[in-house]
């Protein structure tokens, strides 16, 4: 796993927007396969900022139901990465 496979995506939601205000905090969304170790080596490499702890959740997908076939969406992961004191990371620059 690389770096860039290992982050898929910034959650940007109401509780993730109020986390990075109040603790310096980012939310991403991550591999299901990724450990603590490499979402921080991640995001201190594509990012330049120094990483103080990482905590993370996984999450079952929902059921889904078509008509009579009923599916599952798939299980994801969310990391909640704490940066040092001084580092940010900006998603929304000109906003």
């Amino acid at each position: 796993m690389t770096h860039d496979n290992v982050i898929l995506a910034p959650l940007v939601t109401e509780k993730s927007t109020v986390a990075g205000e109040k603790a310096n905090q980012v939310v991403f969304k991550v591999r299901p396969q990724a450990n603590k170790d490499k979402i921080r080596e991640a995001v201190e490499a594509l990012f330049k900022v120094t990483v103080v702890k990482v905590r993370t959740g996984n999450f079952l997908g929902k059921q889904r139901r078509r008509g009579r076939t009923i599916g599952r969406q798939r299980n994801w992961k969310k990391a909640y990465v704490t940066l040092k004191e001084g580092d940010r990371i900006e998603f929304f620059e000109g906003v």
